[in-house]
């Protein structure tokens, strides 16, 4: 079991602008990764994925596009809130979250 280190409210609070850039860097890296990866697994010539509103995508389409795109997120996100973490911890002495 991983050691439990304490955080105190100043903390999370210096973090807080840190984690939303983290969010935004996130979500920037994720487009990014989405695009080229539907690129290569989507059967027809076009370089965007179906968007739920749009009427000539099959509904199976659209669903592995969200899914795909909502996983690859959270993954992406995990790792650069990781990372940020990790080097505010090195920065401050203090782990930001829990």
């Amino acid at each position: 079991m991983a050691k439990k280190e304490s955080t105190n409210t100043s903390a999370k609070l210096l973090y807080r602008p840190i984690g939303l850039a983290n969010s935004l860097i996130s979500g920037a890296i994720t487009g990014v990764l989405f695009k080229q990866l539907w690129k290569r697994i989507s059967s027809d010539d076009r370089d965007d994925a179906p968007k739920a509103m749009q009427s000539d995508f099959k509904l199976g389409e659209v669903l592995l596009a969200a899914a795909l795109q909502g996983a690859l997120f959270a993954f992406v996100k995990a790792l650069v809130d990781r990372g940020g973490a990790r080097v505010f911890q090195r920065l401050t002495g203090e782990w930001p979250g829990d």
